[in-house]
């Protein structure tokens, strides 16, 4: 009976390795997200060079400006977004595989990275994830078409309520220091 116990917890121990589909596919995704943020980039650059052409009217640098500020913020979202998957990465793998030595034995690492249980994991997503929502806002205030007063105190009221989230947030980071 004591030899199938053993046998069972070993089994229960070792089905941990089922994570590492979830830490590969993760960081197989945030590498492709990387790489679509920076070929937007390298896109954004090429439209950019473009806004000095002495042929363009001031209605086409105008629509282009607006374009390239919209793109700026999709690339900053892009960038965010292969973050949290990067963290989601690390942290799954830290918490149910093994530390990584690398990341806790270097002088430039950041504590971003180094995650200790899943209270670690989930704020550090958070943070990533509310500064994702924040860039999306942003994006959108852009494209908003100011016609009328209630839409100016939607844009505050939202403004207003991103505002407190942060500093509710800072309020949090601060009880668990």
């Amino acid at each position: 009976m004591k030899r199938l116990e053993t046998v069972f917890e070993n089994f229960l121990w070792n089905s941990r390795f089922i994570v590492l589909i979830a830490v590969i596919s993760s960081l197989l995704i945030a590498f492709a997200v990387f790489y679509v943020a920076t070929m937007d980039a390298v896109n954004t650059i090429y439209y950019a060079l473009q806004y000095g052409s002495p042929g363009m009217d001031g209605a086409e640098r105008a629509a282009l400006r607006a374009s390239i500020i919209t793109h700026v913020v999709e690339i900053v979202d892009g960038y965010l977004l292969a973050t949290v998957l990067l963290i989601f990465s690390l942290g799954l793998y830290e918490l149910f595989i093994s530390k990584i030595e690398l990341a806790e034995n270097s002088e430039t690492s950041s504590n971003v990275l180094l995650i200790r249980n899943l209270d670690d994991l989930k704020n550090r997503l958070a943070k990533v994830i509310l500064m994702i929502l924040i860039v999306r806002f942003f994006e959108y205030a852009i494209g908003m078409k100011f016609s009328s007063a209630p839409d100016l105190l939607m844009l505050s009221g939202g403004i207003a309520l991103i505002g407190l989230a942060l500093y509710l947030s800072h309020i949090a980071d601060d009880k668990r220091s």
